[in-house]
């Protein structure tokens, strides 16, 4: 039974959402490191090892022993939810590519709720439904100056030449688990992106922790020459993770 708290009335509160491999959670940690942080950015005393029990328990039941799962930890002030559901990602999204447009809302770089996960989440669900009825998989938000900042559930990269480009965190994006992991193993070149600029890159793709890395076909009409890059970096991915077709 939740409990109504400044969570469920003004979204003060955070969640992660794990991808869970035959039972195996992939960067469980990192994903508890930066709910922590979410929380302490709230200003929340909440028992973590109370939310570490929770999901062990979650971990054991025999329902996500098989198959590719989505866990997800949510945390309020009076509440500790741990819920399981299907990762729905197929291989005919990966080998087609993602077709992605901009979003009607601008994101707010200067917002610090813009850095954390949290449950003001509105913008991000209202936009990817929007969008979906255009046959769009991805919305991609421009900040308040007009530069590419994030998707609504990913984070967005670009090659050209060989060479990864990504826009810097200041922004204004979530810094995800998958950015994260692509920082550590790749040499990514921070630039400022503008929607003018996109048509002089070979490719692009977009990263979460439930799709890994996903290779994208066009954003807006500017369909991109390739997806060879992306699929690489997927394949890596997939061999360093364990991830399943």
């Amino acid at each position: 039974m939740m409990t109504p708290d400044e969570g469920y009335y003004f979204g003060l509160g955070a969640f992660e959402t794990i991808a869970v491999e035959e039972g195996e959670p992939v960067f469980l940690e990192e994903h508890y490191t930066r709910l922590e942080h979410a929380l302490e950015f709230f200003d929340l005393h909440i028992d973590f090892g109370e939310i570490r029990e929770n999901v062990q328990e979650v971990l054991k039941k025999p329902e996500i022993q098989t198959g590719r799962k989505a866990l997800k930890i949510t945390v309020s002030k009076e509440n500790r939810l741990v819920s399981v559901r299907e990762n729905t990602y197929t291989e005919q999204d990966y080998e087609q590519g993602f077709i992605t447009g901009y979003a009607n809302v601008r994101r707010n770089e200067t917002s610090p709720l813009t850095y954390h996960k949290t449950l003001n989440y509105g913008d991000c669900i209202l936009e990817k439904r929007r969008v979906k009825a255009e046959g769009i998989q991805e919305p991609v938000f421009l900040n308040t100056r007009g530069e590419l900042s994030e998707g609504a559930t990913t984070n967005v990269f670009f090659v050209k030449e060989g060479e990864i480009f990504a826009p810097p965190l200041s922004c204004g994006m979530l810094p995800g688990i998958l950015r994260q992991y692509m920082y550590e193993r790749y040499d990514i070149q921070e630039e400022i992106i503008l929607p003018e600029m996109v048509h002089s890159f070979d490719e692009m793709f977009v990263t979460n922790s439930l799709l890994g890395i996903m290779p994208v076909r066009s954003l807006e009409d500017f369909v991109f020459p390739g997806m060879e890059m992306g699929r690489k970096l997927l394949e890596e991915y997939r061999q360093h993770t364990g991830m399943r077709y």
